[in-house]
């Protein structure tokens, strides 16, 4: 089927500007995606009824099965990655619902108030489970979420605050982490740039460390949630949800329930360890998994064992579907001793799937609408506009805000690495070689920037998800903050290209985030949600 390419026209814009517009301004997502599917699909068809009808068939099925060239059904293979991203939701769904039924849901928030009594001890506790589940972003979003939802429901916070707090560390500290799903992929990428360009005096790992100390925006981000955590700041959207979470609306109730919610009866009977020794099982046999995959393919390949090496090369969705699997199966067998019988058991795995159903349309919607995104050229004509700059002061700060337009308009953070790391090198190379890394730290920064403002991003859906919060209220209540981070960052990047010293980069950062912190809990000491007491 030939498409019409649109990388070198502005029309590539309309699609993404329709489907994230329309989501801001109506809260309708699956509306929204949808519009913005058939715009781009209609422009890639040159408005053709029939041949779009037909390639936005062949889009859906694309999700779930690789269509080959040949046509042939015995070609036909399963898209592991979505597919099984899919059946994790519902594995961790069911898992929920399991664990509700069971009591356990019930009984955590119990133990948790009389142990974590403030609204800042249940933010910070949220805040330190979402570092040290550090494996993947999707795994980081879901299982903090199920942990910690009982725990901020106890103490009036918003689902929307939740959902902030897992967001904004999640990505932040996958990107900045090695030894991760994020990790390993950009020092792969890492290492093709420093070979394609010669550079043999620092390794793709070495190289990566530095581009984590130069990765302004998670650095920002991390502090921002902590500081926020600590002196419980809500400012922009966030405040009026903290209001309503403060008069007992945990979400805008006006709107149906959230992803997440499942309408089980609990047990009275049940036990903190009903919920938390399922959760700990997940996380112990995903991060098994993650290993255990990335050893067998380095195995295959005839390498030595490395834990960095095995990152880059394991099955991240094969990994989270079998430990999805293995808590879903401890959450039944702790369910088991309360004797609740086969029929509600069956029907609390059955509504607890159901419960994550209105996340897996969006994010179907969503990956069919990044996959026209990027038949429309929408990273590529982006990509253009940096064309002709050459003074490498401005290319740090020009970097950020390209990548993070991408980011916005793909809804892709992985994507925007893969287009526009190699970019940064070559113009890096092209310009002033010791800027190179500056610049890929300025391009990770812009694109985890882009993707936790996206309303098509899938980490910003499952973040939301997590939470059991509106999605579009996860992304207009997390805008200010993000903003704010990335305004510090820009001029982070600027100070560092006009001195051409990553150290006054560094100091202005700090200062930066020094002053927003005092005057933002300045501000909200001074008019607080909740009184203190």
């Amino acid at each position: 089927m030939e498409l019409t390419s649109y990388a070198a026209s502005p029309l590539s814009l309309l699609a993404p500007i329709i489907a994230i517009g329309l989501a801001i301004l109506t809260r309708r997502v699956m509306l929204s995606l949808g519009l913005g599917i058939v715009s781009g699909a209609l422009l890639l068809n040159d408005f053709s009824p029939l041949t779009t009808l037909d390639y936005l068939w062949r889009q859906l099925v694309a999700v779930f099965v690789e269509l080959p060239d040949s046509g042939q059904l015995a070609d036909v293979t399963l898209n592991s990655w979505n597919v099984y991203i899919l059946l994790f939701l519902l594995a961790l769904g069911a898992m929920v619902g399991v664990i509700t039924l069971a009591g356990g849901t019930r009984a955590f928030g119990n133990w948790a108030r009389e142990r974590v009594t403030t609204r800042r001890g249940s933010q910070l506790m949220t805040v330190l489970l979402g570092v040290f589940i550090f494996i993947d972003d999707y795994f980081n979003s879901l299982a903090v979420g199920n942990i910690c939802r009982p725990l901020t429901d106890r103490q009036g916070l918003s689902r929307a605050r939740l959902a902030y707090l897992i967001d904004s560390t999640a990505a932040p500290v996958c990107v900045l982490t090695p030894i991760s799903s994020w990790g390993a992929y950009i020092i792969s990428l890492i290492a093709g740039i420093l070979a394609t360009h010669h550079i043999t005096d620092v390794s793709p790992f070495g190289a990566f460390l530095e581009l984590s100390a130069l990765n302004y925006y998670a650095i920002a981000a991390l502090v921002l949630v902590i500081a926020s955590a600590w002196f419980d700041i809500n400012f922009g959207a966030m405040r009026r949800h903290a209001i309503a979470a403060r008069d007992g609306e945990l979400f805008d109730a006006s709107r149906g329930n959230p992803p997440g919610n499942t309408h089980v009866e609990e047990s009275e009977r049940g036990r903190p360890v009903d919920l938390l020794i399922p959760i700990i099982v997940l996380v112990i046999a995903t991060f098994f998994m993650i290993v255990q995959t990335g050893a067998s393919a380095l195995a295959a390949k005839g390498e030595a064992f490395g834990l960095v090496r095995a990152f880059e090369l394991t099955d991240v969705a094969g990994s989270l579907i079998i430990g999805g699997a293995i808590g879903l199966l401890a959450a039944v067998m702790m369910l088991l001793r309360h004797r609740m019988g086969t029929g509600r058991s069956i029907g609390a795995i059955v509504q607890g799937a159901r419960s994550m159903l209105p996340a897996v349309y969006i994010l179907v919607f969503a990956w069919m609408l990044t996959g026209i995104i990027g038949s429309l050229g929408t990273g590529e004509y982006l990509a253009t506009l940096v064309d002709g700059v050459v003074s490498p002061t401005w290319l740090p700060m020009l970097l950020f805000v390209l990548s993070g337009l991408m980011a916005f308009a793909t809804g892709t953070s992985w994507g925007t690495f893969g287009i526009m790391l190699p970019i940064a090198g070559d113009m890096a190379a092209a310009t002033e070689i010791a800027m190179m890394l500056p610049m890929m730290g300025a391009v990770l920064a812009g694109s985890v920037f882009g993707d936790h403002c996206s309303p098509i991003s899938d980490t910003t859906i499952l973040s939301s998800t997590g939470a059991s919060c509106h999605h579009i209220d996860h992304v207009m209540t997390q805008l200010p903050y993000a903003l704010l981070g990335a305004c510090i960052s820009l001029l982070a990047y600027l100070v560092m290209g006009l001195t051409d010293s990553t150290l006054f980069g560094w100091l202005s950062l700090a200062g930066l985030l020094v002053v927003s912190i005092a005057w933002l809990a300045r501000r909200e000491r001074a008019n607080p949600v909740v009184a203190r007491t």
